[in-house]
């Protein structure tokens, strides 16, 4: 197994002074002009704030044989393209995993087409959880990103065992409510509560997106509206 991250603290940002806050309009004229932001001038209200050059994405399991199954399906499809089409603007690396894809077909297309401008790496796994698959636990190591983004399917089974073996492992997890789905409404809510009570963060594709981008003055802060723009919330 890979070596343990150091210990929690040590790897979170020191909290600061607020900014002033944004009075702009979300999608109007008023947005704040993008300007050049050093790192130092970016401030970490929370120890567990997302941070672009801290997060990747782990993308489980969206497969066009196993999608038809799943409630909301455009819901989590529309939502998994966004989150891929943000780690893209943020340059998170993304691992992608695929459950017997002889069976399950391979990752939904419109998805697929989302992560090719993303720096993403496909495995295929035979165990529900994508830590219990060694090569993916290396590839994880080997990123170095102590925040795991997460979205997929099943709520229940794959995307829960992986956040609960991630929790285990100090990882600070975030899991994408609106882009993970199970067949079952009982299950999808069940999942969601086991998580939370194991330590992970519970958010929206677009709460992590905001929190990834920081500010209003950000370089990327325009783009990442547009993204918005082209997939309204659910």
């Amino acid at each position: 197994p890979p070596a343990p991250h150091p210990p929690r603290d040590s790897r979170r940002a020191t909290p600061a002074e607020p900014p002033p806050l944004w009075s702009g309009g979300l999608f109007g004229d008023n947005v704040c002009p993008a300007t050049p932001i050093a790192k130092d001038e970016t401030v970490m209200l929370r120890p567990d704030t997302l941070e672009a050059d801290r997060a990747m994405l782990l993308l489980i399991d969206v497969q066009e044989k196993l999608l038809p199954m799943i409630l909301d399906r455009s819901r989590v499809v529309a939502s998994s393209r966004l989150m891929a089409e943000g780690a893209a603007l943020f340059d998170l690396p993304v691992l992608v995993t695929e459950q017997y894809p002889k069976g399950l077909g391979r990752t939904e297309a419109s998805i697929l087409a989302a992560l090719s401008r993303t720096r993403f790496t496909l495995h295929e796994k035979p165990t529900f959880s994508a830590c219990g698959c060694e090569s993916i636990r290396e590839e994880i190591a080997r990123f170095d990103r102590p925040q795991v983004v997460l979205a997929g399917i099943e709520a229940h089974v794959c995307v829960q065992q992986t956040a609960l073996d991630l929790c285990v492992q100090d990882y600070d997890v975030f899991v994408c409510a609106d882009g993970v789905g199970s067949r079952g409404t009982l299950s999808y809510d069940m999942a969601l509560h086991r998580m939370r009570q194991a330590g992970a963060k519970v958010t929206t594709v677009e709460s992590v997106l905001f929190e990834l981008c920081h500010r209003c003055d950000a370089l990327k802060f325009k783009a990442m509206l547009e993204l918005i723009k082209a997939f309204p919330p659910a």
